[in-house]
């Protein structure tokens, strides 16, 4: 079973936040105090999904420059994909007490 995850999804709020404050790409990455560059901020802006440790990045450099706070929410349209490790985590066990759960030994 393949499951296909729409990359492309069209011009993020953070563009539109960076044209209000009169931003360019480089202002973030020169603003940064993590290591961005100046594609990551294009593929935020362009709407091309991105990991979360990147949105992070993004969130972080937009706030310095800004002066302003502001979520993830409010730069972007879509959530963060989840890791392969969160994909694959197993069931939680049964609550004490769940009348599924097999007594214990």
């Amino acid at each position: 079973m393949t499951i296909d995850i729409e990359r492309n999804l069209g011009e993020q709020p953070i563009a539109k936040i960076m044209l209000e404050h009169s931003l360019k790409t480089h202002d973030l990455v020169a603003n940064s105090a993590e290591h961005i560059t100046h594609k990551m901020v294009s593929r935020a802006c362009k709407g091309r999904r991105l990991t979360p440790n990147v949105q992070s990045k993004m969130l972080n450099a937009l706030a310095k420059a800004t002066g302003k706070a502001y979520t993830l929410a409010d730069l972007f349209t879509y959530a963060a994909p989840k890791s392969k490790k969160m994909a694959e985590k197993p069931d939680p066990a049964p609550a004490v007490g769940d009348a599924d759960a097999a007594p214990p030994p």
